[in-house]
Parts: structure tokens; C-alpha cells; sequence
């Protein structure tokens, strides 16, 4: 599966590139403008597929650049991204074209759920269908999922959670992804849930060699065959 492609734009280029490496590290592809200028020519050469910008840019104001883009035929979604958290500042971004809006000071976290989210509502749904890795079989449509052509009864949640590890197979994915994904972006926040969700899917799914659920010590789990396999 292709990475999303992050574009960040922010005057302050230790915050853009903090942010940049917050999303690189959550798995996007991401690339960072200082300028409104700057920015236009990213948007065309990097072909975003979302932009988090700061509503004050050195050079005019980000929700100014926001309409340009939209003008010129750019429907990229927008996450804005700026100190003032006045009302009418609110407003006057997200009807500008923007699609979410975060207050400095802010999480990293929070706004790395909030690109999820946005991506989540405006990205066209993945046609579903099969899924398979090794002797692993999903099938979406009907809801099932077989090991060595035996039958695996899963929970929603499992199913989801396994899901989105084969749909991701050899990409590492953090807790934080997967809370994403799985229990999707208002869950309450204790990522004790994935260790756990993950060992029901190991006695299920890994009851027979290969094991297929790995885990990445401080990093996260991923779907792969074990080495020499």
C-alpha cells in the first residue's frame, strides 16, 4: 500500500520538520515548505495528498493560500495549523477549504490522529474484496478468515485488527496506528488494548507454523514470515 503524502507547511522550520518526522515515523510520506511560495511549487511537484499548513506564513496567509489552491483546481484536504484560536479565525479557515484546525500549542499525537481522520473521511474507500498472505485468507465481503483452509472465527475487532496487519504485510505499525485504525480516532486512549487484542489474534491465528503476528520491541507489530521461511 502506498504511504499517504504528507506536505507541511510552517514558517518555523524546526516545528515543520518536528512535525514532518512525527508523520514519517507513523508510516507518510512527508515533505516540508517555509514559504506560501514555497508551498505552490511543492503542492505541484509533491502532489500531496493532504496539507497541514499555519494559517501565518511569511509571505501572506495560509488560509489565502488555502483558496489559491482550491482556484487552481488544488482539492487537497487541509489541516490547519496556527496559534489563534479565536472563533472567526475557526470559520474563517475551514470556509476557506479547510478540513480540520489544530491550536498550537498541540500534541503531535493529536495532530497525527487528526491527518488520519481527515484522510479517513476524504480519501476514497479501498474497495474490499480478499486479502491473503502465506496460507492466510481474508474475505471482506463475507467476513471470514482461513489458516491452512481451516475456518477462524474472529471477533469484529479482531477481524478489523487483522485486517489492517494484512493489508500492511512487512510494514511495521505502531499502537498508535493501529488505535487509529482499529478503534478509530475518539478511542479513549490506553494502548494496552492493542498488546491485548494482539495475543487473542496469536492464539487464533498463530495456532499452527508459521507464526505470521510479530512483534518489533519498542517500535510496533507487523504481519511477515519469520526468517529462513
Amino acid at each position: 500500500m502506498t504511504p499517504a503524502r504528507i506536505l507541511v507547511v510552517d514558517d518555523d522550520q524546526y516545528l515543520a520538520d518536528l512535525v514532518a518526522t512525527a508523520l514519517r515515523y507513523d508510516g507518510f510520506e512527508a515533505a516540508v515548505a517555509l514559504s506560501g511560495q514555497e508551498a505552490r511549487a511543492r503542492t505541484r511537484a509533491f502532489a500531496p495528498d493532504l496539507i497541514v499548513l499555519d494559517v501565518m506564513l511569511p509571505d501572506g496567509s495560509g488560509v489565502d493560500l488555502c483558496r489559491d489552491l482550491r482556484r487552481a483546481g488544488h482539492h487537497v484536504p487541509v489541516v490547519f495549523l496556527t496559534a489563534r484560536d479565536a472563533t472567526e479565525d475557526r470559520i474563517s479557515g475551514l470556509t476557506a477549504g479547510g478540513d480540520d484546525y489544530v491550536t498550537k500549542p498541540f500534541s503531535l499525537e493529536e495532530l497525527v490522529l487528526r491527518v488520519h481522520a481527515v484522510l479517513r473521511r476524504t480519501r476514497p474507500a479501498r474497495a474490499t474484496g480478499r486479502l491473503a498472505f502465506a496460507d492466510l485468507e481474508i474475505d471482506e465481503d463475507a467476513h471470514t478468515v482461513r489458516r491452512h483452509g481451516r475456518p477462524i472465527d474472529l471477533t469484529p475487532t479482531e477481524f478489523k485488527l487483522l485486517r489492517h496487519l494484512v493489508a500492511n504485510a512487512g510494514r511495521v505499525l505502531s499502537k498508535r496506528r493501529l488505535l487509529d485504525h482499529v478503534w478509530e480516532y475518539d478511542f479513549g486512549g490506553n494502548d494496552g488494548v492493542v498488546q491485548t487484542y494482539i495475543s487473542y489474534l496469536r492464539r487464533k491465528v498463530d495456532a499452527v507454523d508459521p507464526p505470521l503476528i510479530h512483534t518489533v520491541p519498542r517500535v510496533g507489530y507487523v504481519v511477515r514470515l519469520p526468517e529462513g521461511s
